[in-house]
């Protein structure tokens, strides 16, 4: 694709022209299309709130559950709209009922809340929690997939991991890890925040029991949408995390797994229902979806996979910054991180890149070192991944004081 039509393409997202923005993994901007079409909807609920709610919305709401299950290669019958990934993990966490005593299993790269979040579980349900390490820049999924058997027991009741890993952008072979865990009996939770719009995703083709994700990431979502999707023989195994209308159906209803009056089912507005609220973000969904699908969603990975590869030119070459996200198409996307001098304080980085330079970036401690994480997206260019660079080659010089020694606790 030319330049030229990335440069339209850019143009047509509310950027902020006065920031380098390289943290879509975190939240990415919105589209005006998509900005628009939420305004729009919010406008119609603000002027006749029960007209709309009442009547406009469930064709709407059902029109986005169709439109973001085909998208995703689910089946609208099992798609559950949550606030964000956090919720939809929660909603499991806090209900599925697992066997105790047993662990359940999860990977050392988790998301710190989810990790909370089944701690709890396993506090309540008499369970013990056990991760283990995903291998350092695997040379192909087959040493990830060995790592999770190899930490797999007889006691292990649930297997809990993230498709893309927040930390590196690392890709996990979800398909491979369900297989496996489902060969010995092992309930299957996948964290997807970061994988929709950033994989190809097929639902349908997972073997998982649970996949929950988010919109506002790599979707170019309003804030407020996402999703849970339930495989099969899950379907009666949740309880809703707040008891509201929808607990019980109301008379007349149909079958639990047929579309009802509300622009949902009864089984899923169970799980969905938590009183009056705006769900203008899940109504907007269909544009968003549309927006990358005009450009070509194949065409934007691509994109991504030249601004990756120019990015490790760019942080490798001027001061030698080693990579943390392997190369290789079925382990890496549009994410890439990098170690930092052991003696950089992750804190006083971030900030400076933002107050110094307008640069919008992930700077985190890690186990053994900090990193930094770049996320590039079809309107991130060149030209802003070489003014990070630069920007780092000052702070990380030694006389900078964000490569100050951390002082003794």
């Amino acid at each position: 694709m030319a330049f030229a039509d990335w440069a339209d393409a850019r143009g047509r997202m509310l950027l902020d022209p006065t920031v380098v923005n390289l943290n879509t993994g975190s939240a990415g901007p919105l589209s005006r299309s998509t900005f628009e079409r939420v305004t729009e909807l919010r406008t119609r609920l603000a002027r006749a709130p029960m007209d709309f709610l009442l009547r406009e919305l469930p064709p709407l709401l059902w029109r986005a559950r169709a439109h973001l299950a085909g998208f995703l290669g689910g089946d609208p019958h099992r798609l559950v709209l949550t606030t964000n990934v956090t919720g939809a993990v929660n909603l499991v966490a806090s209900s599925l009922p697992l066997d105790a005593p047993g662990e359940i299993l999860l990977t050392d790269h988790e998301y710190t809340p989810m990790r909370w979040c089944w701690e709890r579980t396993a506090r309540r349900q008499g369970l013990t929690i056990r991760t283990f390490r995903v291998p350092t820049m695997p040379a192909d999924p087959g040493e990830i997939v060995d790592a999770a058997v190899a930490a797999m027991t007889s006691r292990t009741r649930l297997l809990f991991f993230s498709h893309v890993l927040s930390t590196t952008g690392l890709v996990l072979p979800a398909r491979e890890l369900c297989e496996q865990a489902r060969r010995r009996g092992i309930v299957t939770v996948i964290d997807g925040a970061h994988a929709p719009a950033f994989l190809d995703l097929d639902l349908a083709d997972l073997p998982c029991d649970f996949y929950a994700g988010s919109g506002h990431k790599w979707l170019l979502a309003p804030t407020g949408v996402g999703f849970l999707h339930i495989g099969p023989g899950q379907e009666d195994s949740l309880e809703p995390t707040q008891v509201s209308w929808a607990y019980h159906p109301p008379a007349g209803s149909g079958p639990p797994d047929e579309p009802d009056r509300f622009g949902s089912t009864p089984r899923l507005r169970r799980l969905e229902c938590e009183g009056t609220r705006d769900l203008s973000p899940w109504l907007a969904v269909p544009e968003s979806v549309d927006f990358q699908a005009r450009l070509g969603y194949a065409r934007i990975r691509s994109r991504r996979r030249e601004l990756t590869d120019h990015a490790r030119r760019r942080l490798t070459d001027w001061q030698g910054l080693e990579p943390a996200t392997p190369e290789a198409p079925a382990l890496s996307g549009g994410m890439v991180a990098f170690h930092l001098p052991a003696t950089t304080s992750a804190d006083e980085l971030r900030r400076a890149l933002w107050e110094r330079f307008r640069i919008e970036a992930a700077v985190a401690d890690g186990p053994e070192r900090p990193s930094l994480r770049i996320s590039a997206n079809f309107y991130t260019t060149e030209a802003e991944i070489d003014y990070l660079a630069d920007a780092l080659k000052e702070l990380l010089s030694p006389a900078s004081s964000t490569t100050a020694s951390r002082k003794e606790s």
